[in-house]
């Protein structure tokens, strides 16, 4: 980065901070909008929230004191005046501005107590005869970090677009030919410096042609080093898992129910890979109650029989309790033995159960994080199990997959997640994984109906509870999620159950909530599985893993707080069996638009599919997908949604590159994602 001229240490530390370490990077850092500078605007055509250039005479220059001390410029042209305000200014800057004085000045125009006015302008003086252009181009306006200013960084990418004839073009002609898009230079050279008549609401939407050439680009980049990823898996050596005993058999026979059609099917997928001597990276997607945890017991079931462990990673305590009740009741009465890994689960029990790990007499482990910590020795892991994939980091899948290695093999990896992700969108975000859809609901489940009603009404929602429960069903009643501090959401819970076991009296009334004891919320939900609790008042702790067929009323209070998948899930508790079950989603006006539209999606469908896909209009992949905290998929020029149309062109290019033009695939992807491929065979 210091090649270029005047940028030393300092500077290219603080570029080193957007990511930019060579002259190439500063061409990729692209605007996050841009300002019209290209024309002066007469004073008197001014609008409020307008930024614009003006030119004028200074009238009057005063130093006042409403409130603050301030500088008070007044200056006009033929068709108005206008007002500049500085409230951070020096002696000389007062005497620069005096009366008489012409200036040129450039800011957001606001509506002030005496007029129309800017609040510490751009400036700089003129002459009388000054030409009336000011910029040739839009002016750009780049993403900063601390102590690095527009105008600096404005100069070093106009230095940088002077070696723009060196930046190679990496996608074939053929591909080129095909997209009728821009060349790589003249889209470079658009977007830094459009042209005055440019359209800003072309370039503010991400839809110029010349953004759409780069956002092509870059999908391509990410899109290649998935596969790559996926190809270097496939190098990689495994277990091929050949079983040895029956297990898996024994547990479909013994199953008071058939499989699906769709588990069957994703079932005999896993079995297939996990027979093959590398290892198996497959993503099993499944809406909310489709079966995913059988099938990912028959997996864990397939290692064992094989003679090695299987690890069932969960990313809260009560979902991972919940799996390890599931497992047991299942892999129990085939002799199997499974032990509970907690950050919770302390003393004498932990040290039995990694005792238990490490010499092998504990075939299967289920737990939270703590899977993966110091101290964690497996004898033979042969699968790990990852559910709700989009909750843990990069990183923590990686930890766990490396405390497998043994002998120079990789464990097998199954990942599942009940938040499914649109076709186009799982074919670009996880091209690295083989991917698996349990599509289809066990039979005899009726559709949930959902209900949106305000605050006002919450008396009403009271009644229809105790209505439920007389019938003999059983209900939940979801707590607003306050705010990041499970204190506060405990605290709100213990009220609200408190409210409710004083309107509903005859009714049993339980709570659960994140700070309880493990064995007091295992406590808390058996008792409601049994029956013996009619109504649950909960955290959104019960978002996944939480089956009581018998539950057939949902309540979340501020549902207008959540997002479309939270929503979602929470919903999934109920319809579990046989009965009509209703979800009530209590909010409080006003709505904002965003929050309508979620209540709306919630009310019109309960397809995962359909709600995942508009939960990526509202919200972005960034979200849905997890990529927050892994530090993949963080697009700088594309957006998934936005760009979905090129996916399958990018998809083609690809195939194309790894046939043809292999030799490019490194240098682009270091253009596009350079040190994000450290995040490799996770």
């Amino acid at each position: 980065m210091t090649a270029l001229r005047g940028v030393g240490e300092a500077l290219a530390g603080r570029l080193r901070k957007l990511g930019i370490a060579t002259v190439q990077d500063l061409l990729f850092l692209l605007p996050l909008r841009y300002e019209d500078r290209t024309r002066i605007l007469p004073i008197g055509s001014l609008q409020p929230g307008a930024r614009a250039v003006v030119e004028g005479e200074i009238q009057l220059t005063e130093v006042t004191y409403r409130g603050r001390r301030q500088l008070l410029c007044r200056i006009a042209d033929r068709t108005g005046w206008l007002t500049l305000r500085f409230f951070h200014f020096s002696t000389a800057q007062q005497h620069a501005l005096a009366r008489g004085t012409r200036i040129r000045c450039f800011g957001e125009i606001r509506r002030g107590p005496t007029g129309l006015e800017i609040v510490h302008p751009e400036y700089r003086r003129v002459a009388a005869d000054a030409p009336g252009t000011v910029e040739d181009a839009l002016t750009p306006v780049y993403p900063l970090t601390e102590g690095l200013q527009q105008g600096r960084l404005r100069q070093l990418t106009a230095m940088a677009l002077r070696e723009l004839p060196q930046v190679r073009e990496w996608l074939p002609a053929a591909v080129l030919d095909r997209l009728n898009l821009p060349t790589l230079h003249a889209a470079l050279e658009y977007v830094h410096r459009p042209p005055p008549d440019a359209s800003l609401e072309l370039l503010a939407a991400g839809r110029h042609p010349a953004q759409r050439r780069l956002a092509f680009e870059e999908l391509l980049a990410h899109q290649l080093s998935l596969r790559q990823l996926r190809a270097e898996v496939r190098r990689d050596p495994g277990w091929p898992l050949q079983p040895l005993r029956p297990l898996a058999q024994q547990m479909l026979a013994a199953l008071p129910f058939e499989l699906t059609g769709a588990q069957r099917r994703v079932w005999q997928e896993i079995a297939h890979d996990l027979a093959q001597d590398h290892p198996m990276m497959r993503l099993v997607q499944g809406d909310v109650g489709s079966g995913k945890t059988v099938v990912a017991a028959l997996a864990a079931l397939r290692a064992v029989e094989a003679g090695f462990q299987a690890a069932v990673m969960a990313p809260t305590e009560l979902l991972a309790e919940q799996h390890a009740r599931n497992f047991a009741e299942w892999l129990t009465p085939l002799d199997v033995e499974l032990v509970l890994l907690s950050g919770k689960r302390t003393g004498a029990a932990r040290s039995r159960a990694l005792a238990a790990l490490a010499s092998g007499a504990a075939q299967v482990a289920v737990g939270t994080h703590a899977l993966f910590q110091g101290g964690v020795e497996f004898r033979r892991l042969g699968l790990a199990i990852i559910d709700e994939q989009h909750r843990f980091g990069v990183h923590q899948r990686l930890l766990l997959r490396e405390k497998g290695l043994a002998s120079g093999r990789y464990p097998h990896q199954l990942i599942m997640t009940a938040t499914p992700i649109p076709r186009t969108l799982a074919m670009t975000a996880y091209a690295d994984l083989d991917v698996s859809v349990i599509d289809e609901l066990p039979p005899g489940r009726t559709p949930i109906q959902t209900v949106a009603l305000p605050e006002q009404r919450r008396d009403e929602v009271v009644l229809r509870i105790r209505d439920a429960c007389r019938q003999g069903r059983q209900a939940y009643w979801v707590c607003p999620l306050i705010e990041e501090s499970d204190q506060l959401n405990a605290q709100a819970a213990e009220e609200t159950a408190q409210a409710l076991a004083q309107a509903l009296a005859e009714l049993r009334v339980g709570l659960v909530h994140g700070r309880m004891p493990p064995r007091e919320k295992e406590a808390v939900m058996a008792r409601f599985k049994a029956g013996a609790i009619d109504l649950l008042v909960a955290t959104t702790v019960i978002e996944v893993g939480v089956d009581v067929p018998n539950a057939s009323l949902m309540v979340i209070e501020n549902a207008e707080r959540m997002g479309l998948a939270q929503l979602h899930q929470l919903r999934g508790r109920v319809g579990r069996g046989s009965a009509q079950s209703t979800c009530v989603l209590l909010y409080r006006s006003p709505l904002g638009q965003i929050a309508r539209e979620r209540l709306a999606v919630m009310r019109a469908t309960n397809d995962g599919f359909e709600i995942s896909r508009r939960d990526l209009e509202l919200r972005g992949p960034g979200e849905l997908l997890g990529t927050r905290q892994t530090g993949l998929m963080q697009m700088r020029v594309a957006d998934l949604v936005r760009d979905a149309d090129l996916l399958p062109q990018v998809h083609e290019a690809a195939e194309l590159m790894l046939a043809e033009n292999a030799a490019n695939i490194a240098p682009l992807l270091r253009r596009w994602i350079g040190q994000d491929e450290r995040f490799a065979k996770v």
